[in-house]
């Protein structure tokens, strides 16, 4: 600890005297260009008022719903759009750099309400028609410099009230007492198989985002109740949004942080009607430890592309790849000095690309179509360290081609409808071989050879009709349907949402509907009858209410209730839950037989969340939910899931005095999480962990909760500018348990922690 503490103050003092001897010269001022749409048809809005708030500065949008405002000193600014009949909105956090320009996309909403009804002061919350429950919106700016994040997106969602505190090390979001698997991503319209490096093979899960912070736009995270255009998944849906390069200028940008070292180009294209944007990052962290000696770490890199083309003003083509490449090679000898179950070594490489289509019809719709393609290579090679034997020995490749396409149409004010389609075709290679090892419940499981190769295809179709009776009241109801030819099943999942205006600044939101999923192939491959299996199903239910306490300031108070059945059960497993084991098992799905679609389960809670946006120089979010969530074993027993905290607290709050300086903090408790003690004779005449059965998640972990803390410095240049943060994670240096596990090297029971005091720091260079 000592060590890492001088060489983090010591790099601390290095970048304050270097930038402090550069004289900073009189900045100069740069610009702030964008357009506005409907947030609905993606139509331009012409002749909207935008503003500076604080100044006389501000512009209106031409013929195209465009705007520019130039001369803009560089710093922080807040926007300000109005139109008549549509919701104000207010933009916080728009970032001005010295002779730079910053691209704004503003979308308003239609007013709900009418004549003199109409409200002026509520836009930093525009209303959330299509998913008015168990939404959060999320800027590039709020991500970026959020405490603890690291400028991982994952990261930032994780410490919303809905998500269970798994661990710090890795990224698996557990929504609302679902499992890692429950999950879908979206970029751009596209959908992303997983957005981590080193990817969990049948999961979302990873250890960090591949995606470059820089090139968000916003993240638009649900939680529940989502509408008929999203499917396949029980839990949540992260729709991400990225931004456009620089279409007037070339743009150049470089980072070092916790995700690496790397950097960011951009400029326009195709004379100046399209723009490119390129990212690379790679990891340095193996390079530290290689020059210290003192371990292994994993070496990672990831690469960003956007390319984006006008045909014409009704006609857009946008080019998207994301790729991330992940490699770590622990030895016997790592694996004896640390502690780890198994050596040997990982390697991942995974890839999507895809290519958009936006036709604008007219004023009232559009089409968004979609065609990609997302690849997944795995090869881990894993030998049990205790005694040499193979232990996971996996070859696979899993790709997906995709079509998806949503079309939006408004008939009036009063009625619209989204539409769409969705075609996917898997091609899913395996050559696994997993070898004899004993289950949890200390029974040996003979090895498996999976040697499959798996053609399988999905269709689905669907309708969501929004409605709105009169002023006040906004309704959504929906119906998707779903099928997939490698198990032959059907699904139907009706939606209903709604939002009532109880008073200007109260609403009243609702949402309920069925959800399906397929189960991954690396569970329904491993046996011939688990084709038969159905899809897991989950009923969701929501009732929120939502108060503006001030104009950037607003109460959310959320119930919820979820309950699940046609669960897979192991008959040689009775008393546990398959969709858990990727949390006492490696991070990995072993081998199983037969399974059964018995299982049921069930997660409710109360969720409350203040948010305040940076309105002025402050901002913050507090949160806290109670929940429960129980699943029913094989032998009709309830028991407690492994992410049943219960108890979620967190405090995040910043000041920024000036456009130089910023602080930030963020708390964060959680109720401890059950597990399940060993069977200590058991495991000790094997050497092996055999959890004691008659204990199955009755024992509970330590609650958790740590102080992350930031700071960030601005250092503004002629043409340039400098931004520098420091972040500590785990300042008081709790000593938070991450799991228990069996020793093999000393045959006993040890205990795994999360990060102790971890001081980071970030450069961005902005040219």
């Amino acid at each position: 600890m000592n060590l890492r503490l001088l060489m983090f103050f010591l790099i601390l003092s290095v970048v304050f005297t270097s930038s402090n001897t550069i004289a900073q010269e009189k900045s100069k001022p740069g610009a702030i260009k964008g357009i506005v749409l409907d947030k609905d048809s993606q139509s331009p809005l012409i002749g909207t008022n935008v503003i500076i708030v604080g100044t006389t500065k501000g512009a209106a949008t031409d013929m195209n719903g465009q705007f520019i405002i130039t001369n803009v000193p560089a710093g922080s600014y807040t926007l300000q759009f109005d139109y008549i009949g549509y919701e104000q909105l207010k933009l916080t956090d728009i970032i001005v750099r010295p002779e730079r320009t910053t691209f704004v996309q503003a979308e308003m909403n239609l007013s709900m309400l009418e004549g003199e009804e109409i409200s002026v002061t509520a836009g930093y919350f525009p209303a959330a028609d299509k998913q008015p429950t168990s939404s959060i919106n999320f800027s590039y700016e709020e991500i970026r410099r959020a405490p603890g994040a690291a400028g991982d997106v994952n990261r930032i969602i994780s410490s919303l009230p809905s998500i269970a505190k798994t661990n710090d090390q890795y990224n698996s979001l557990v929504v609302r007492g679902g499992s890692p698997i429950e999950n879908v991503f979206y970029v751009d319209n596209i959908e992303i198989p997983n957005i981590n490096h080193f990817p969990t093979q049948g999961s979302t899960g990873g250890a960090i985002s591949v995606l470059n912070v820089d090139f968000i736009k916003d993240v638009n995270f649900y939680t529940g109740g989502f509408q008929s255009l999203y499917g396949d998944r029980l839990s949540s849906v992260m729709d991400l949004s990225l931004r456009e390069g620089n279409r007037d200028e070339f743009d150049g940008q470089l980072d070092l942080n916790f995700a690496g070292i790397g950097g960011i180009a951009e400029g326009p294209a195709f004379g100046k009607k399209g723009s490119y944007m390129v990212s690379a990052r790679r990891s340095y962290v193996d390079w530290l430890v290689k020059l210290m000696d003192i371990g292994v770490a994993p070496k990672y890199g990831d690469a960003s592309t956007k390319i984006v083309y006008d045909i014409n003003s009704a006609h857009q083509i946008a080019l998207i790849d994301v790729m991330g490449i992940d490699y770590n090679s622990p030895t016997k000898k790592d694996a004896e000095d640390l502690d780890f179950s198994v050596y040997g070594s990982e390697r991942y490489i995974q890839n999507t690309v895809g290519v958009n289509w936006r036709w604008l019809w007219n004023k009232n719709g559009y089409t968004l179509t979609s065609i990609s393609h997302a690849a997944i290579q795995f090869r881990q090679h894993w030998t049990q360290a205790s005694n040499d034997e193979p232990f996971v020995n996996n070859r696979s490749l899993e790709q997906t081609y995709n079509v998806r396409q949503t079309n939006f149409y408004r008939f009036n004010e009063y009625n619209a409808v989204d539409f769409g389609f969705e075609i996917k075709h898997l091609a899913y290679d395996y050559n696994n071989f997993y070898g004899e090892y004993t289950d949890p419940s200390g029974n040996p499981t003979p090895a498996l050879m999976l040697d499959d190769q798996i053609g399988a295809s999905k269709f689905a179709a669907f309708l969501n009709y929004q409605f709105r009776p009169f002023s006040k009241l906004q309704t959504q109801t929906g119906v998707r349907v779903d099928y997939f030819s490698y198990n032959k099943n059907f699904s139907v999942s009706p939606r209903f949402s709604f939002s009532y205006r109880l008073t200007e600044k109260t609403t009243l939101n609702g949402s309920t509907g069925l959800f399906y999923q397929n189960l991954p192939l690396i569970i329904l491959s491993q046996e011939k009858e688990n084709r038969d299996l159905k899809n897991p199903k989950a009923v969701h239910f929501n009732l929120g209410l939502s108060h503006l306490l001030t104009d950037d300031t607003r109460l959310t108070v959320e119930l919820y209730r979820k309950n699940y059945s046609h669960l897979p059960l192991d008959p040689a497993q009775p008393k546990l839950n398959i969709l858990d084991e990727l949390f006492y098992r490696n991070l990995f799905y072993l081998s199983h037989g037969p399974l059964t679609d018995k299982g049921k389960a069930y997660s409710q809670g109360i969720e409350v969340i203040l948010q305040k946006k940076l309105a002025a120089n402050f901002y913050g979010l507090v949160s806290g939910s109670y929940f429960r969530t129980r699943y029913r074993d094989s032998d009709y027993t309830w028991r407690d899931r492994v992410f049943d905290n219960r108890w979620i607290v967190g405090i995040e709050g910043g000041y920024k005095p000036n456009n130089r300086w910023e602080f930030s903090a963020r708390w964060v408790y959680a109720g401890g999480a059950p597990y399940t003690p060993f069977d200590v004779v058991a495991s000790t005449a094997i050497n092996r962990a055999v959890l004691d059965d008659n204990s199955i998640n009755e024992k509970r972990y330590p609650s958790y909760h740590s102080l992350n803390v930031r700071f960030d410095k601005r250092f503004l240049y002629e043409s340039s500018n400098l931004v520098f943060y420091v972040s500590i994670w785990n300042a008081y240096n709790r000593k938070n348990v991450a799991s228990y596990y069996w020793n093999e090297f000393k045959n006993k029971p040890d205990t795994s922690y999360q990060f102790s005091l971890l001081p980071i720091f970030g450069l961005e260079y902005e040219f």
